[in-house]
């Protein structure tokens, strides 16, 4: 497996990784026998988190024996200081290691909340804390903001940005670039769209063109796809011009009705977090997590349901999406 250097922690990863939020739908023993090919195929970068159900678990059973050329990042949505003190000794518990690589603060939309993380009551001094009581090694975020993942980059707090890439969501390619400037690594998720774009091989060959990606970390359930993802990070052949115009030809054609999670919709009238309602529909029907999806989505307080149809959202979508016909079939598929 090729390998970067993933910014300050100056761990050499492999260029893909593992990313862990599908197993949950395995049984265990399929789970550690996947998560394990994957291992002797060369992804030494492991990504999970609290919320994956029982993914930290089933890594934890997978990677005994095999820790110490492992990098383990997981994360968690703890937004205060108690809470992810909390997270960070069950990630321990069901990871079952003395120490994790890197504790990522997960899915951070806000502006309000970077800074109640950032507060001297939020999770940011529990990690520092952590860090320096040797629990966790290094400290990282994730955001689908284009805003907050500016701001990650800027603070010079972190170690590592998450953030999704691939060739329909190229918004943060300049971000990107400035992170590698200051010596941060980049993790990919969402390298394959959400499960919507369907020329996996290609997708990663994409990604890895750019120099400034520390690693991707594409979900995986089958052999198969281990077997096709890591054979893209042990050789690096640069796309070919037709792959690349089949590649832009997809693109265009999603482009029509697939959502980036800008959040440029919001706020709408009925209080519906649009951009989370369309990505739980995409778990459903992309990720074939369906229990998982239907679960977090019964949780929004608003739902698609709730649409009024007024079309403010659509007025201002920056890619003319149509979100009514899009909060529909929300609506059809997780609350039919």
């Amino acid at each position: 497996m090729n390998k970067r250097k993933l910014g300050s922690t100056n761990w050499q990863v492999g260029v893909v990784g593992f990313g862990g939020i599908p197993i949950q739908r395995l049984e265990e023993r399929e789970a550690i026998d996947l998560i394990r090919l994957a291992i002797e195929e060369g992804m030494d970068f492991i990504d999970t988190a609290r919320a994956y159900e029982n993914s930290e678990e089933l890594i934890g059973k997978a990677i005994q024996g095999y820790r110490y050329n492992l990098f383990i990042a997981t994360k968690s949505m703890a937004k205060k200081y108690e809470s992810i003190k909390n997270e960070i000794i069950l990630s321990l518990k069901t990871l079952n290691v003395d120490t994790i690589d890197l504790y990522q603060t997960h899915l951070v939309k806000t502006k309000e909340q970077y800074d109640k993380i950032m507060s001297e009551n939020g999770a940011y001094r529990a990690l520092e804390e952590a860090k320096k009581q040797g629990l966790i090694k290094e400290i990282g975020l994730t955001t689908h903001s284009l805003d907050i993942l500016e701001i990650a980059i800027e603070s010079g707090k972190f170690a590592t940005v998450q953030f999704p890439y691939n060739v329909i969501e190229r918004q943060a390619e300049e971000l990107f670039k400035r992170a590698y400037e200051k010596n941060i690594g980049v993790i990919i998720m969402k390298p394959l769209a959400g499960g919507a774009l369907n020329e996996g091989n290609l997708a990663l060959k994409f990604i890895l063109e750019n120099p400034h990606i520390s690693v991707i970390i594409p979900g995986m359930d089958k052999m198969e796809q281990v077997y096709e993802n890591a054979g893209v990070g042990k050789y690096t052949i640069p796309l070919r011009q037709e792959e690349r115009e089949k590649l832009e030809e997809l693109a265009k054609l999603l482009g029509q009705k697939f959502c980036r999670r800008c959040g440029y919709c919001l706020p709408c009238p009925q209080e519906i977090d649009i951009p989370t309602n369309l990505l739980f529909e995409a778990y459903y029907t992309r990720y074939d997590l369906k229990d998982w999806a239907k679960d977090r989505y019964s949780t929004l307080l608003h739902t698609a349901s709730e649409c009024i149809e007024c079309g403010v959202c659509e007025k201002r979508c920056p890619y003319d999406l149509p979100i009514i016909e899009m909060l529909e079939d929300v609506a059809s598929v997780l609350e039919g």
